[in-house]
């Protein structure tokens, strides 16, 4: 699995005309499932994530995780952080899950969240989105489950 991180002070997704998930203070998480990927890697990356001290302190140093700032989480399926463009002009996806196998490790990572205490938006798998976001720092992070 492979996620990118941004810390936010709001975030939303729409789909069509339609606001479909929104969130306050907390991260934004592009999420990507690989085809090697498993349940076990959804429940390690949503620990992994939560427990990431990337917000700041009083002295504004990156101290607290998601839970110390009571944090919210918006998760946003994204196959496309799995697309490679080393050859041609055209990105080629075929590391990504096909949706048969990505949608249940996307369903298990927001489960694992919502078990852990989070509040947790979604947008909706595999639909067209808009996602609008003030990304706070600005900090983001890009973690891999097959990297670490």
């Amino acid at each position: 699995m492979r996620a990118v991180i941004q810390v936010v002070s709001q975030a939303r997704v729409e789909v069509g005309n339609q606001v479909v998930g929104q969130i306050k203070r907390g991260v934004l998480i592009f999420l990507a499932i690989c085809k090697n990927d498993d349940s076990s890697q959804a429940v390690w990356l949503a620990k992994k994530i939560s427990q990431l001290r990337i917000f700041p302190d009083q002295d504004g140093k990156i101290n607290f995780d998601l839970a110390a700032v009571a944090g919210e989480a918006l998760v946003i399926s994204q196959f496309t952080l799995y697309g490679k463009t080393n050859r041609g002009q055209r990105p080629n996806f075929s590391e990504a899950a096909p949706a048969s196998q990505a949608v249940p490790l996307y369903e298990k990572f927001i489960s694992t969240l919502r078990e852990l205490g989070f509040k947790v938006a979604t947008g909706h798998f595999g639909a067209l989105m808009k996602v609008s976001l003030v990304n706070e720092g600005p900090l983001t992070l890009i973690i891999d489950s097959n990297n670490e």
